[in-house]
């Protein structure tokens, strides 16, 4: 019973790595690539070392996958968020399919500074330029 529920959980965790690499290659634009593969990749990256897990059934082994399973469902979607951030940043052009870009008229390409990040205490001054698109 225990080979089968360690098999099930490795071959769900290979599925989803399959997923995310499929991800990788098919979808149009570097955020939904990020997308695809974080998520994909840190929920079979969880099953697989779950599997592990189960089949050592060692309380050293099931430490070891334990702690790498938090260590990726962590690391992994903050490690998307700022490379996503940076990408954006950078100018890496959306999709043409894309729906919304949240951030086009909250950033600043001049000062680098997002609406959202300007505190009440200290308010843009009133000559400040207004946002503007990426450089091409």
């Amino acid at each position: 019973m225990g080979a089968f529920f360690t098999g099930a959980l490795v071959l769900a965790g290979s599925a989803l790595m399959l997923i995310a690499a499929i991800g990788v290659v098919r979808m149009p634009d570097l955020f939904t690539r990020m997308q695809a593969t974080t998520k994909a990749a840190t929920l079979g990256a969880g099953l697989v070392m779950l599997g592990t897990a189960v089949h050592f059934a060692t309380f050293g082994v099931t430490t070891r996958a334990v702690a790498a399973i938090a260590f990726v469902l962590l690391t992994a979607p903050i490690a998307a968020h700022l490379l996503g951030r940076a990408a954006y940043f950078l100018g890496v052009p959306l999709w043409d399919g894309s729906v919304r870009d949240e951030l086009r008229d909250r950033y600043d390409w001049e000062t680098h500074i997002l609406a959202s990040e300007v505190r009440p205490e200290s308010p843009l001054p009133a000559d400040h330029p207004p946002a503007q698109t990426p450089p091409p």
